[in-house]
């Protein structure tokens, strides 16, 4: 690792830092990059897992307004968010890394149609009064498992969920998914500390600049009109989804 990677992996880890907590779309800076400075596939998507813990403080000091008073309802459903990282992260260990790779873009697509949507799918569902505990829970676990998996676009799909299921107003679904991605990232990072090497050199400035990115992320979501930053997260995971059909996980 040259002092050139590490200050290109600082810079990405802010990009992806601040692209992620303002919106959904992490990885889709941060994994590239570490490949671009030569970390294997499998390597790289580890250290991607564990760097993205340091979006989480980040991100809780920044959407301080948008928190408040969720403590409770955090508490609840990190766990819930925890045991999906925890199944996804023991799934990297024993199964081959392509083992998703023709169903991701497919979700995300999903995902990012949903986002799109959300205002008339918000309105649909309210009208239907339906309790939403049940889908929230299994659609949590199943994208923390994936998040602990792999991650990419795992965002964009969690912040449909959350706003269709607990809050329309799209920086506060926006904060919960920040807090909730970190409960996933923490439990999969201490999996893979503890299971095999992690490529320090790699996590370390990229962690750096993600979590220097995550204090600016949220501002930009509670700033920038929900609108727009629909459409932004929106067409960039469609984006992703074209990278990943493309160039799928090996």
């Amino acid at each position: 690792m040259t002092a050139l990677d590490v200050i290109l992996l600082a810079v990405a880890g802010a990009a992806a830092g601040i692209a992620g907590t303002a919106g959904a779309i992490t990885s889709l800076v941060s994994y590239p990059a570490l490949l671009a400075v030569g970390v294997p596939a499998l390597p790289a998507n580890i250290a991607n897992i564990v760097a993205l813990v340091a979006c989480w403080p980040g991100a809780a000091l920044a959407s301080r307004p948008e928190l408040q008073g969720r403590a409770l309802w955090l508490r609840r459903w990190a766990l819930v968010a925890a045991a999906g990282g925890a199944i996804g992260a023991a799934l990297l260990l024993v199964t081959p890394s392509a083992a998703f790779s023709r169903v991701v873009p497919f979700l995300i697509v999903a995902g990012s149609l949903a986002l799109i949507l959300q205002p008339w799918l918000s309105s649909l569902h309210r009208r239907d009064g339906q309790a939403n505990s049940p889908v929230l829970f299994a659609g949590l676990l199943a994208m923390s498992a994936y998040n602990g998996y792999f991650g990419a676009g795992s965002g964009v799909m969690l912040l449909s969920l959350l706003l269709l299921t607990v809050d329309s107003h799209l920086a506060r679904a926006n904060a919960l998914k920040n807090m909730l991605l970190g409960a996933t990232s923490v439990v999969s990072a201490v999996i893979f500390i503890a299971c095999g090497p992690v490529d320090w050199a790699a996590a370390a400035p990229l962690a750096t600049g993600m979590f220097a990115g995550s204090l600016v992320g949220p501002r930009i979501a509670r700033n920038l009109p929900a609108t727009a930053l629909r459409w932004i997260v929106a067409v960039a995971a469609l984006g992703l989804a074209a990278r990943l059909w493309v160039d799928p996980v090996r």
